[in-house]
């Protein structure tokens, strides 16, 4: 494989808005970020990704974007976008951003000048499309409820918006949009932007017929993905890109995929593929419900197999990018780990299994003290169209509001919006004001200042995790060794060995999911323990020594040099 400069790295998702708040307006902004750049640095971070800071009202959180060249006043100024991008390389760190080009937000210069003159040239930036028999040209569900098309004022017209209705997609069958989204993507890449995180990409391409589609629900509609999933020819448009834009910058991309077919993966993330990596979601993929509002637990034996599936298929065509959680999902310690291990022995442990893995890690901001879902008492308390949305989806169906309201304590993406939980001093050292989303109660609990204090917390555990990925005697192994799955016959086992393509020594990590200790026959009594969450090391060594074993309590995890 060809070596590239963002293999070996380690990212970091900021959520802007929920960052840190500097100018007391209880919205984080760019100032707050530049304050801690430091911090993250200790975290052992290279690369950080930055959610939607461009202008925006904001009806998605930003991403519906009303102009690409301007930073959001509520976030700060560009002059402070480029203090952050030069802090940034002083420390050799890379900044990344959001990249949101299937749609726009509706006060973007380009649909207004579309409304004025539904037949003009910018009609042609968005789907503007005949209905039929006096209805929407088709039967699509948008991604957030209710039809994609909307109707253009005073004309027998509609526009497609696979999100809000207040994001209309922007056509890229015309090339003169193409060539302003290509214009505006350099601009920013010229500046010294790092490269993006790729949202909802898979989208741009449409059936130009948009034909309707069998109902899927009592509605009498189809979801958008149905003619997401059968339309070929993206990766026309997604080459098309990559030449006139990120290729030219040897910029890293990340992209926000769902729905590709089975055999593009090579094509997506290949050695020449339209990005540098992709986001793993199979994980995640496992506790979508049958309706939208709904969740399914995890099974751990499901869950294994998954993740070691796409280690396996990656292997030999690239990486992707791992994640426990993001902006878009729940925290992943509700998540993925049953109640008896939601306590910091199970965040370190499944920190370990997916930091460890083949692939760049990303991780969420939070994610690394252990922050948790929260729990809300009313609907009005949730400031997310898509939350709001499957709640009432979910009354009415018939929920009852406590049972509606538990699903969205599981599922919604405001668990992860919550603000960052710096401290346990006034609204978790987030801000001096009014918080724009209420705080998660356990703050006085869970806090970063809490944490830095003692050696054995989990944002001190995350600190030796990326350490240990990136030390000059294992990072080789970590970046570039495959990923082989070990003790798959023991039932709450999750282990793996990281096999370097030289042949040397492998290092196996092990992680006890379990609720009672576990012994796993190692194959040399000359293992060394590079890592552990269990404090009885030097137990765990003689046992190694003596017995050839390894005993792991419950949420313990290890990882050892064969």
């Amino acid at each position: 494989m060809k070596k590239k400069w963002w293999h070996d790295k380690v990212a970091y998702q900021i959520y802007p808005k929920s960052f840190l708040d500097t100018d007391g307006d209880g919205i984080g902004d760019l100032r707050g970020i530049i304050s801690k750049l430091d911090y993250l640095k200790e975290l052992g971070i290279d690369i950080i990704w930055l959610s939607p800071i461009y202008k925006s009202p904001f009806v998605d959180q930003g991403y519906d974007i009303s102009d690409y060249y301007k930073i959001a006043e509520e976030f700060g100024t560009m002059e402070e976008f480029d203090e952050l991008l030069a802090e940034a390389k002083k420390r050799e760190m890379y900044i990344v951003m959001d990249l949101v080009v299937n749609h726009c937000s509706d006060q973007h210069e380009w649909f207004r000048k579309a409304l004025a003159d539904p037949e003009g040239e910018y009609a042609d930036y968005f789907y503007f499309i005949k209905g039929k028999d006096g209805k929407a040209p088709s039967n699509y569900r948008s991604y957030f409820g209710g039809s994609a098309w909307e109707p253009v004022p005073g004309t027998d017209k509609y526009y497609l918006h696979m999100f809000a209705k207040e994001q209309p997609d922007l056509n890229w069958e015309n090339p003169r949009l193409r060539r302003e989204i290509y214009k505006m993507i350099n601009w920013w890449l010229e500046k010294g932007l790092a490269g993006f995180r790729i949202d909802a990409i898979i989208n741009i391409k449409k059936d130009l017929d948009f034909p309707s589609f069998e109902p899927d629900g009592p509605d009498g509609l189809a979801s958008c993905v149905k003619m997401v999933e059968e339309v070929q020819g993206v990766g026309e448009l997604l080459e098309d890109m990559k030449h006139e834009t990120f290729e030219k910058y040897d910029a890293f991309t990340v992209a926000e995929v769902f729905n590709m077919k089975d055999d593009e993966l090579r094509e997506f993330i290949g050695e020449d593929g339209h990005f540098s990596t992709m986001f793993d979601f199979s994980a995640h993929e496992l506790t979508y419900g049958e309706n939208r509002w709904e969740s399914r637990p995890i099974d751990f034996k499901e869950w294994r197999e998954t993740i070691f599936e796409s280690q396996k298929e990656t292997e030999g065509i690239g990486f992707k990018a791992n994640i426990i959680e993001n902006h878009d999902e729940p925290r992943g310690a509700s998540r993925f780990l049953p109640e008896y291990a939601q306590n910091e022995a199970g965040k370190k442990m499944l920190a370990t299994t997916s930091i460890l893995l083949r692939g760049i890690p990303f991780i969420y901001q939070g994610q690394e003290i252990g922050m948790t879902n929260c729990r809300r008492k009313d609907i009005s308390e949730y400031d997310d169209i898509s939350t709001i949305d499957q709640y009432n989806e979910a009354i009415n169906a018939g929920c009852t509001v406590e049972e509606a309201l538990e699903c969205c304590y599981k599922n919604s993406r405001d668990n992860a919006r919550t603000p960052m939980q710096w401290s346990a001093g006034k609204n978790a050292g987030f801000s001096a004001g009014t918080p724009w989303l209420a705080l998660n109660p356990n703050y006085t609990k869970i806090n970063v200042e809490e944490q830095e204090k003692r050696e054995d917390s989990v944002l001190s555990y995350y600190k030796k995790l990326t350490a240990l990925r990136k030390s000059p005697e294992y990072r080789e192994t970590f970046t570039y060794g495959k990923c082989v799955p070990k003790y798959e016959d023991e039932e709450e086992i999750f282990a793996y060995c990281r096999v370097p393509e030289d042949g040397g020594h492998q290092i196996l990590v092990a992680a006890n999911f379990g609720k009672e200790p576990h012994t796993l026959k190692l194959d040399s009594s000359g293992a060394e323990i590079l890592l552990t969450n269990t404090a009885d090391q030097a137990d765990m060594k003689k046992e190694i020594q003596k017995k050839q074993e390894l005993t792991l309590p419950s949420c313990g995890t290890a990882v050892l040099l064969l």
